[in-house]
């Protein structure tokens, strides 16, 4: 027997009109706040993106002065080097005239002391001596200052001769002239002089000799006088040559 569906149920219902406009009013709400949504999305943009714009021509006027400023402070370093050096010169400079002065007046002094009215007459005088190595060599140079003010205007004459005191390995050593030049001026170096006179010449020394003191004897023979005095070796070399006065 064939099946028979069954008859649809129909629902009734009365039309209420203020629920129509309920929903009519919910969906232009939607649409309304959509737009302002989109244009208050729009608005941010146009009002951020100039912005970004500014910062990023603040950020690049920055870095430029940033450049700027530190190729101003590598001038000004610079700047400073070269005073500083400039400086350092400048100093190096004022000493060596300072010295300069220093040895000028000295040598005046030294001047007055021989030649001024008021200085004290005395015979010869060993004033100083100068060593200085001979390079490569067991070879030093001496320079002896001889003066005298006692004979106004007269020649002093006579010779120099010297010894070296040190050490050789662990034994005490005197050096007498005969070693020391070979003969080369058997009776010492010659001087003729009114004032001052620098008497030079060459010595050698033993190998492995160590020199201490130095030892010199002038002689100018009767009524000139005979001296005999002693010098530390690292004076001697420390010491300055004085030029000649006759």
């Amino acid at each position: 027997m064939p099946r028979i569906p069954p008859i649809p149920q129909l629902i009734v219902r009365s039309h209420d009109p203020r629920r129509f406009r309920r929903v009519a009013s919910l969906i232009g709400l939607i649409w309304l706040v959509s737009l302002a949504v989109a244009g208050a999305i729009v608005w941010r943009y146009a009002r951020v993106s100039p912005a970004n714009v500014s910062e990023s021509e603040s950020i690049a006027d920055l870095r430029n002065a940033n450049e700027a400023l530190k190729q101003r402070v590598a001038v000004l370093e610079r700047a400073d080097q070269v005073g500083k050096i400039a400086a350092s010169d400048l100093q190096q400079s004022l000493r060596e005239r300072e010295e300069e002065i220093a040895g000028l007046r000295a040598d005046l002094a030294f001047y007055g002391r021989l030649v001024g009215g008021g200085a004290r007459r005395e015979g010869l005088a060993i004033h100083s001596v100068h060593v200085a190595p001979v390079p490569d060599a067991r070879a030093w140079n001496v320079s002896i200052t001889l003066t005298q003010n006692l004979k106004r205007s007269q020649v002093t004459s006579g010779r120099v001769q010297l010894v070296v005191e040190g050490v050789t390995g662990q034994r005490l050593k005197l050096v007498a002239w005969p070693e020391l030049t070979g003969n080369a001026a058997p009776s010492g170096w010659s001087f003729a002089f009114k004032y001052f006179q620098q008497v030079a010449g060459t010595i050698v020394l033993p190998e492995d000799f160590v020199p201490n003191r130095i030892r010199i004897m002038a002689d100018a023979g009767g009524e000139g006088g005979r001296i005999e005095q002693s010098f530390a070796w690292v004076d001697a070399q420390a010491n300055e040559e004085v030029g000649n006065v006759q």
